[in-house]
């Protein structure tokens, strides 16, 4: 049986760098895309699917979904950042909790009812120790609060799930990518790897749990 995954954020960066890993395993992947055009772009050079998807307006969700088909593993990795008081910037919280927290949560809901009949789920909730108490809340801005917020729903959702569903965050570390900037110490490929594992755990694995480098980190 072919499992089928959704990736936001796919078409660049981390969300890339999964999807091509997935793709590498035999799933069947969808990347997101906000930009139709970039997700069509990277959807042919990786070979999988794309559907346009802004996390940012909830009314494009049912349609991509749709278009997506019946998952059974969900990467909610898209995420925004700016570096710039949030109590001045009262719209970079309202994006960074829509996009990192509040869609996030809808898709969990929308793709949990069809994983719990199928009785498989994978759901991987792309972090950062910036939204880790344990490591300081140092993400600037919005940024670390979305992401401490993305970390409390991973756990409280474990306890409310089917357990045929495995449900966890994790952080990639300092990445490469348009938002970790060039002088970053990883490899979005790096970056991926403890998203691949989780997305493609046995069962029995791991759920509820915080990790990087496959090794479970304080929240």
């Amino acid at each position: 049986m072919t499992r089928r995954a959704l990736v936001t954020g796919g078409n660049r960066g981390i969300g890339r760098a999964i999807a091509a890993g997935l793709v590498a395993a035999g799933l069947e992947v969808v990347i997101a895309a906000r930009r139709e055009a970039e997700g069509a772009e990277a959807a042919a050079e990786l070979g999988c699917a794309a559907v346009r998807f802004d996390l940012d307006d909830p009314r494009s969700f049912a349609p991509a979904l749709e278009a997506a088909g019946p998952l059974d593993v969900l990467v909610n990795n898209a995420g925004v950042l700016w570096d710039r008081p949030m109590i001045d910037h009262p719209e970079d919280f309202r994006r960074s909790m829509q996009v990192m927290v509040h869609a996030p949560y809808a898709l969990i809901r929308a793709v949990v009812p069809g994983m719990t009949e199928r009785g498989y789920g994978r759901i991987v909730n792309v972090s950062s120790g910036w939204g880790a108490f344990s490591e300081g809340l140092g993400g600037p801005g919005a940024y670390g609060v979305a992401k401490a917020a993305l970390n409390a729903l991973t756990l409280a959702l474990s306890r409310e799930i089917s357990s045929d569903i495995r449900i966890n965050a994790m952080c990639p570390g300092w990445v490469r990518t348009r938002m970790g900037g060039p002088g970053a110490t990883r490899s979005p490929e790096e970056g991926a790897e403890t998203a691949l594992w989780l997305a493609t755990l046995p069962a029995g694995g791991p759920t509820g749990g915080f990790f990087r480098d496959r090794k479970e980190i304080g929240w």
